[in-house]
């Protein structure tokens, strides 16, 4: 195609004051782009102490009784969205938004409630002796996908860092018994994305990342030379150590590639990056904004975003229902007690602070759509309907119109029409061209999902 006027190149910068900024993708280069080249993205989102679901054993609705106005589930019947009390806010989203009723991963049956969080993303069975996770869903695309953005993926959580077995603060996994730290401090994540360098030079920074390869080179010489003298309990102590430097020589080679690309330009107004647990709201549309931000920008394709962990007890987050519906107890509680006056009222907020981010997306043009179109975000938990059960999830799954994804309805696999949560995953990743033919316990895609 012939270039016009007001085309722009992908490459194209900003310069002044001897400072180069990368442009966000704008509609006008994509001209020169296939349709292909268009950034396919995922977020995976998780919200703690489960949801309301009152009418009906497991959190099945009874299908012998008016459906409760607030459920977490939208409507009674699979098939065409109707939205309750609980759900209004996803009602603009209606083309955008699909629930999934009766998925969960067997990993997590025998886990308590507070411990099957570990497992959201990534279905692991650890069960028994079994105390590490497998990889999550996020990682298995950054892998593939990953050396195409300055970040191959952003891990957030709102109280930050690993947690323990049982104790997950974190959705995000590299493979057994490697959880990725979340992030959990708005200016340092916005300062890590967008300003990476912390004022020093782009040549001081070279440097610096050169010594640091020497380094590390060396240290792999002398572990590899150590190796070979040690006992089999040993070596393997050693390989994981090997492993960690590989990681390292990794982060330094590709941080090294991104210094010869410019930062990319940022709209921050109305960004708090002063937010704090004092003022949920702002918090977490904060962290939902720096998400949209990185995936504006191209910074990054994969995220994960864990909204509280299911043990906040050392954290403000234990105190987030007090300070957003005044409830005299902590949040915690009301998966316990489930309050009449404060369930439901508890789902709807959250469900606010999720739709104002998908919102976000559907408002982006991009590419004769817009970023929701090419976005597929998962939001849920593993601690569904009861105190501590770890059956039937509630799944909700938004975006992804132009990856093949379809919405607008309820759907339902209860009884004989069980399957594994992993199916849904294992679509989600073909959505976004990650070519896997399996995901932890799945037996295939998942066909009412795709267009």
């Amino acid at each position: 195609m012939k270039s016009k006027t007001w085309h722009l190149n992908r490459r194209e910068m900003l310069k002044g004051g001897g400072v180069a900024l990368a442009l966000p993708f704008l509609n006008g280069m994509s001209w020169a782009a296939p349709s292909k080249s268009i950034p396919k993205r995922m977020l995976v989102s998780y919200f703690s102490y489960g949801a309301y679901m009152p009418n009906g054993p497991a959190g099945i609705p009874n299908l012998n009784q008016p459906h409760h106005d607030w459920s977490w589930w939208p409507c009674r019947d699979a098939g065409p969205l109707t939205f309750n009390q609980s759900a209004k806010p996803f009602e603009p989203l209606k083309d955008y938004v699909s629930y999934y009723r009766g998925l969960d991963h067997a990993g997590g049956w025998a886990l308590g409630g507070h411990s099957s969080g570990d497992v959201f993303a990534t279905g692991a069975d650890m069960v028994g002796t079994q105390k590490t996770n497998s990889i999550s869903i996020d990682q298995v695309a950054a892998n593939v996908h990953g050396h195409k953005t300055r970040f191959a993926s952003m891990v957030l959580g709102t109280e930050g860092g690993t947690g323990s077995y049982g104790r997950s603060k974190t959705l995000s996994h590299r493979g057994p018994g490697r959880p990725i730290p979340s992030m959990h401090k708005p200016q340092k994540i916005f300062n890590r994305l967008f300003n990476p360098y912390a004022g020093k030079g782009v040549e001081q920074v070279r440097a610096g990342l050169k010594r640091e390869a020497s380094i590390l080179d060396l240290l792999m010489d002398q572990s590899r030379s150590l190796k070979g003298r040690l006992g089999h309990e040993d070596q393997g102590k050693v390989e994981e150590y090997l492993e960690s430097i590989r990681a390292l020589e990794q982060r330094v080679e590709r941080t090294s590639k991104w210094t010869h690309e410019p930062l990319p330009e940022i709209d921050t107004k109305g960004l708090n990056l002063d937010a704090s647990h004092k003022d949920p709201k702002e918090y977490i549309r904060c962290m939902y904004d720096l998400v949209y931000l990185a995936f504006q920008t191209d910074t990054t394709r994969f995220a994960s975003l864990m909204l509280e962990s299911e043990n906040s007890s050392q954290s403000e987050l234990w105190n987030y229902a007090t300070y957003v519906l005044g409830y005299k107890g902590a949040t915690h509680d009301i998966a316990h007690k489930r309050p009449v006056d404060y369930s439901g009222q508890w789902d709807r907020w959250r469900a606010k602070q999720h739709a104002y981010f998908l919102q976000r997306l559907k408002d982006t043009p991009e590419s004769g759509g817009n970023m929701l179109d090419r976005t597929v975000v998962l939001w849920g938990s593993a601690h569904p309907h009861a105190s501590h059960s770890t059956k039937n999830y509630p799944i909700h799954l938004a975006g992804g119109n132009q990856l093949g994804l379809k919405h607008g309805r309820l759907r339902s696999f209860e009884g004989n029409k069980k399957v594994p949560l992993a199916n849904l995953f294992l679509s989600i990743l073909h959505a976004v061209d990650v070519p896997v033919k399996s995901f932890a316990d799945s037996t295939g895609p998942m066909p009412e999902a795709i267009a």
